[in-house]
């Protein structure tokens, strides 16, 4: 027998039977047998000089070694290691999950589904509950309390916007996967398996709520060939903006890649550029996320990083595979093959850049299928250029000062009434075209819109019926299209089809022409031969046929009742897992819902037609069939049910079907519930109140297993067509995007018909000249603020090209010369644009790049005064303004002494005159730069003035004139703005003694 004692047996028992307990290998210590425990811990081994049953002596045996055959020499010593024990806490599965998923993508926050909630656990919960108003409570578990915070799944995109729109942070979201058999018995018996199926980050939005309509949300990749990277310690003993401007002349010419998407529209584009133009490239993208190399992480002194620091971009770093996609490996993930022509004319940096950004989407996006188009590559010639510093500086996007759309170019110039309409516009306000032939189409398409008010009001009406089908499309495209998606494609492709029929009809009619040398509206027969509606018009036929809208309302209105109980159910979770001042911390409203639903005892509802069909019965044969049997199994509902109110005399019963009783029959009323039974042999009894009685009848359940049945059938064959008309959508997906692309061109058509109108904009002749003839320009912006305010706007003349290449302007402050430099640099955008443009007349030649040096501001931040980024600008447009450019400065010099700023502003008037040789407005305070550039024979002084009567009052001038305005008048603007009179007193004394000297 074993000579170990009972009680040792039993210490050596506990540690391994409470290691099997929490493991998981036995669930629960009082539904397993002390026979079973036994056996399954004694398959480790047993304890020592133990056994696990009677010892008997066997029969005596003998062994022969041979000495040889023993090891000879000193016996080695062999260290006993003790084996490491895990002493990690035994979660419940559904909570180890999520901490697995949780070290597995540990640059995320993870959203873990769990019913009808995703919830938070751990350090998630207790960092990002409080930031997201979320209680964070305790869950109770065997291995000690767990931080948790949850919310109801239906406000996923509400919380999704503080993490990935406010907080720019990635969120991980973890799905539940019902279990098979296999699965169930893997987990322990778990009906759901948990996996996460995509990372959200703030470049990889698809269809969320929260997401800016009116704005591409692009995520953009940069590859940059042969960077020169410094360890963070090399050169720091130089100032931050020393080390920079080394950098960034040294790689000026560094050769760059760029590919960006948009993955909620589907757009694919790629460029190439250099490391001098890429912060102008970068701020015409506007994207939301750059994708850099992973080994970039560990240089800051990166010419890249350099350039992306200025605006604080979101960069994420990607580990990229060491074998790089080759572009005919893109076509699975695009709609369509890359065309031979874009494929050959990619340079080897762009598809660098387009491989790394399609393998961090599919990572992102978890295996999950995407259909982008195909690559639009972006050419520099084909298109303006307006740098970064132009765009902030002439608030094309948004206003300089706070950062605001309104007040901005777009604000301004923007009649579209449609969402990808508007977004089509911001891209050709940020890159307005080059080339005159596709900027005379724009222009011959609005002034057939605006000579035909008719028929832009119809064109308009039915724009406002459309809905985003470039979104629509490519939701579907992503596997994530639903039914309300699918009416909203359908009426899309229908109002297509009335715009092309109301322009058919009117481009046969003798319509007025689009130019004055054509005899027809050729600009709408060309939008016309882009529409086609041969696939479409078969797809909105067949939706139409078999979605039902009335089922898809009602719909509707059942999942807004799941709010209140989701809210019940919340209660649930907190009374059960949380401590009482987690309840307490559920709002009044919540608690006042959740008392009203309580009133009412789910038993005494009958949810067997709160059942919506979202297909219409005629959609298939087989769901027609369906749904009549289900009719012939309800009647014969309803006949068993008055059969048994006549049997039993119970006028009350009605037969039911409940989440906890199933299938019952159901009487209230004192009278009913006395009733007997007996009638019914079958009959048991399973509840019953003072009021009311529910009872089993095999009938009933016999017959409410078959209706759940049907019920089962109709929502498969529903699936099946919803599937069905999902792979139509696909299959047309080509068609359905490039007519959108028509609709939206149509939008900023009518958009810019009804600006012209309004506005009394006129149209703007193209040509290849080097020459700008404004008459009576206008500032688009500053005129409507003047007209809100009840003032009128002052416009000028800008002759400036072939005989006076530079003007030189001279003035007060506030009289305009800086809104005269802009608005003819805006001018110009709109005229490229395809716009008409706010002056009586304008012929202006194509510019390839717009530069603007206005305003001034420090960078402190990164070691750099206001006087150095006046000069990091000036320095930029001195060297990549070419000839066709045209370039606005505004007082360049003045952060310095008057003797260095006379010199500086000479010596970049000088390079622009002779090097650049472009189109230039000079705006300064500097009188002796007149004197000093006077032999310079294209160069014209213009000047503004103060009007002033004999009791000292004074008017600006804004009018410009040909001459020289050696005054300032500050003291005047001075005093407008309120300084103490004794200051001014003391400045007119200073003034006055300087004069004579």
């Amino acid at each position: 027998m074993c000579n170990v004692g009972r009680i040792s047996t039993v210490s050596w028992l506990r540690p391994h039977f409470l290691k099997a307990l929490t493991s998981g290998h036995i669930r629960s210590a009082a539904c397993v047998s002390s026979s079973a425990v036994w056996t399954g811990l004694c398959s480790r081994g047993p304890p020592p000089r133990c056994s696990t049953k009677p010892w008997i002596r066997g029969a005596k045996s003998k062994a022969t070694l041979i000495l040889d055959d023993l090891p000879q020499g000193a016996i080695a010593y062999k260290v006993q290691t003790e084996e490491k024990k895990d002493d990690a806490p035994a979660y419940p599965t559904v909570v180890q999950q999520a901490k697995n998923n949780m070290r597995k993508f540990d640059n995320c926050v993870l959203l873990t589904r769990v019913g009808g909630f995703y919830e938070l656990y751990f350090e998630h919960a207790e960092h990002y509950g409080p930031l997201l108003n979320l209680k964070v409570a305790q869950k109770k578990t065997t291995a000690g309390p767990v931080p948790m915070a949850g919310f109801p799944f239906f406000q996923l995109d509400r919380f999704l916007k503080v993490l990935v729109q406010d907080l720019d942070k990635y969120v991980a979201i973890s799905e539940e996967f019902a279990n098979n058999v296999t699965g169930k018995v893997k987990s322990g018996g778990l009906l759901f398996d948990r996996k996460v199926t995509r990372i959200i980050t703030p470049g990889t939005l698809i269809d969320e709520k929260f997401m800016d309509p009116y704005e591409n949300n692009f995520l953009l990749a940069i590859h940059v060939e042969d960077q020169p990277l410094g360890p963070k310690d090399q050169n720091d003993a130089l100032p931050m903006a020393a080390r920079k401007e080394t950098l960034l002349s040294t790689m000026a010419s560094s050769l760059v890649g760029l590919a960006w998407l948009d993955l909620s529209t589907g757009d694919f584009f790629t460029q190439a550029t250099t490391m001098a133009s890429l912060s102008s490239a970068i701020a015409r993208i506007r994207a939301r996320e750059i994708v850099l190399d992973k080994p970039l992480e560990e240089f800051d002194d990166c010419g890249l990083l350099s350039v992306l620091e200025e605006d604080r971009h979101l960069v994420t770093y990607h580990a990229a595979p060491v074998t790089l996609l080759p572009v005919s490996e893109w076509t699975p993930m695009l709609e369509s093959a890359v065309p031979k022509t874009t494929e050959s004319a990619l340079t080897s940096r762009e598809v660098v850049a387009g491989s790394s950004l399609l393998q961090y989407l599919k990572t992102q996006l978890q295996g999950l299928t995407i259909k982008l188009q195909p690559p639009i590559r972006r050419q520099a010639e084909e298109a303006m250029c307006i740098d970064r510093n132009s765009m902030r500086g002439l608030e094309i996007q948004e206003t300089a000062r706070d950062g605001a759309g309104k007040g901005s170019l777009f604000h301004a110039v923007r009649r579209t009434v449609t969402k990808s309409g508007a977004r089509l516009l911001r891209d050709r306000l940020t890159s307005p075209s080059a080339s005159l032939t596709i900027i005379q189409e724009r222009l011959d398409l609005v002034t057939q819109f605006l000579v035909n008010p008719a028929l832009r009001e119809n064109i308009v009406l039915l724009l406002r019926r459309s809905f985003d089908s470039q979104r629509l499309v490519q939701k579907f495209s992503l596997a994530r299209g639903d039914a309300d998606d699918l009416v909203s494609l359908s009426q899309t492709i229908e109002v297509t089809e009335h715009i092309h029929e109301t322009l058919s009809q009117f481009s046969k009619s003798a319509g007025p022409p689009c130019q004055s040398n054509s005899t027809e509206p050729a600009c709408l027969r060309s939008i016309l031969r882009r529409l086609n509606l041969d696939g479409p018009r078969t797809l909105a036929g067949r939706i139409s046929e078999a979605i039902d809208e009335e089922g898809l309302l009602e719909r509707e209105r059942i999942e807004e009742t799941d709010a209140v109980e989701m809210a019940a159910l919340a209660q649930d979770v907190l009374a059960d897992e949380g401590s009482p001042e987690d309840l307490e911390s559920l709002p009044k409203q919540v608690r006042k819902k959740v008392a009203a639903k309580k009133v009412t005892d789910v038993s005494d509802r009958d949810l067997e037609y709160e059942d919506t069909w979202i297909m219409r019965q005629s959609a298939s044969t087989t769901l027609q069939r369906l749904h009549n049997a289900l009719g012939s199994l309800r009647q014969a509902k309803t006949e068993l049910a008055e059969n048994l109110q006549q049997s039993l005399g119970a006028s009350s019963l009605t037969l039911r079907w409940t989440p906890g009783l199933g299938h019952i029959c159901h009487v209230k009323g004192v009278k009913d519930v006395r009733l007997s039974l007996e009638p019914l042999n079958s009959a048991r009894s399973v509840s019953s109140t003072k009021s009311t009685r529910s009872f089993y009848l095999p009938e009933w359940s016999n017959l409410g297993g078959k209706i759940d049945q049907a019920k089962l059938q109709i929502r498969a064959e529903e699936q099946r067509i919803f599937q069905e008309l999902r792979e139509l959508v696909i299959l047309n997906l080509v068609k359905l995007r490039r007519n959108a692309a028509v609709l939206d061109e149509l939008d900023i058509a009518c958009s810019f018909a009804a600006l012209a109108q309004e506005q009394s904009l006129v149209r703007p002749i193209l040509n290849l000249g080097k020459s700008h003839r404004i008459i009576a320009g206008r500032h688009p912006m500053v005129k409507i603020g003047l007209e809100e305010r009840g003032r009128s706007f002052v416009s000028n003349d800008c002759f400036i090209g072939d005989k006076e290449r530079v003007w030189l302007i001279t003035g007060p402050n506030m009289a305009g010369k800086s809104t005269f430099l802009r608005q003819n640099a805006l001018i110009s955008i709109l005229a490229q644009v395809g716009s008409f443009v706010p002056a009586e007349h304008a012929e202006i030649g194509i510019v390839d790049q717009i530069f603007s040096r206005v305003g001034s501001a420090d960078n402190l931040f990164r070691d750099q005064s206001t006087f150095m980024v006046e000069m990091l600008e000036t320095a930029a447009i001195l060297k990549q303004a070419t000839p066709r450019s045209f370039v606005i400065m505004d007082e360049v010099g003045r952060g310095t002494t008057p003797e260095d700023g006379v010199a500086v502003g000479y010596a970049c008037l000088h390079h622009l005159y002779h090097t650049n040789q472009c189109r230039t407005l000079f705006a300064t305070h500097f009188h002796a730069l007149a004197d000093m550039t006077r032999d310079l024979p294209k160069l014209g002084c213009y000047c503004t003035d103060i009007a002033e009567d004999a009791s000292g009052s004074f008017t600006f001038v804004h009018r410009l004139k040909k001459g020289v305005n050696r005054q300032s008048h500050a003291l005047k603007v001075a005093r407008l703005a309120g300084l103490p009179e004794e200051a001014i007193k003391v400045a007119l004394n200073i003034l006055s003694r300087n004069k004579n000297i």
